[in-house]
């Protein structure tokens, strides 16, 4: 999953930024308001976790300029703000959901999951596809109840194509899922996980599938989907 973090405390930001990576997600981080909109102009994202209070453009101007662009990547807001007033105009803008300064890194965890649940169209944290089961709090895999032995990466692959289980995800969406702005990282590497998936995912009743010039689809094994490219 690829989030974008905007918070101006750069100690903030570094621990937000340190400890997201740490779980296995693409973590892109930017400390003003322009800098944000115009990430999100151009970029596609899983995720945003914005602060209200930044330089330049405030992340409320910033939130509204997203909704306004139709963009439905889901929002959690940072505020030192708790004022019932100041949540609900941001919630009427459309923020997703609001965590209030100080917060437990646990619980924003526990608030991003939710978020990219409901995106997802699912009610738990597991993904069940045949034999295989997808956990994402867990941030792990298992067929028949044994753990695959997977990197980080691998498993980042796997939870991106699972959550979209019978569509076709590209290969940039992958790369945008996974891998921050400044890496230099190209097809060849997608591939390269998606082949060592597929070697343990033999016994899974779980196939990945090329779609020649449109990416790759994971489904059932012996089902053969109508294919259409990922909206996303």
């Amino acid at each position: 999953m690829h989030i974008l973090v905007v918070e101006d405390d750069p100690v903030l930001a570094d621990a937000l930024t340190h400890s997201l990576r740490s779980l296995g997600y693409a973590v892109d981080c930017l400390m003003t308001g322009t800098e944000a909109d115009r990430a999100l102009s151009t970029d596609d994202y899983d995720l945003v976790i914005l602060d209200i209070e930044l330089p330049r453009m405030d992340g409320l101007e910033v939130l509204r300029r997203m909704r306004d662009r139709k963009q439905n990547v889901p929002v959690l807001v940072l505020t030192a703000r708790d004022a019932v007033h100041d949540r609900i105009h941001g919630l009427d803008l459309g923020a997703d959901d609001y965590l209030t300064k100080p917060f437990v890194m646990g619980e924003l965890e526990a608030r991003m999951r939710a978020l990219m649940r409901r995106a997802q169209g699912a009610s738990d944290n597991l993904i069940n596809i045949g034999q295989l089961a997808v956990d994402l709090k867990g941030r792990r895999a298992l067929i028949n109840g044994v753990s695959l032995d997977l990197s980080a990466r691998e498993q980042a692959v796997l939870e991106v194509l699972a959550s979209r289980a019978g569509r076709v995800v590209s290969k940039e969406a992958l790369i945008h899922s996974l891998y921050e702005l400044d890496k230099d990282v190209g097809p060849n590497v997608i591939e390269i996980h998606v082949h060592r998936l597929r070697k343990k995912l033999q016994d899974s009743g779980v196939v990945i599938r090329t779609v020649r010039g449109l990416g790759y689809l994971m489904e059932p094994a012996g089902i053969r989907a109508h294919v259409s490219p990922d909206a996303e």
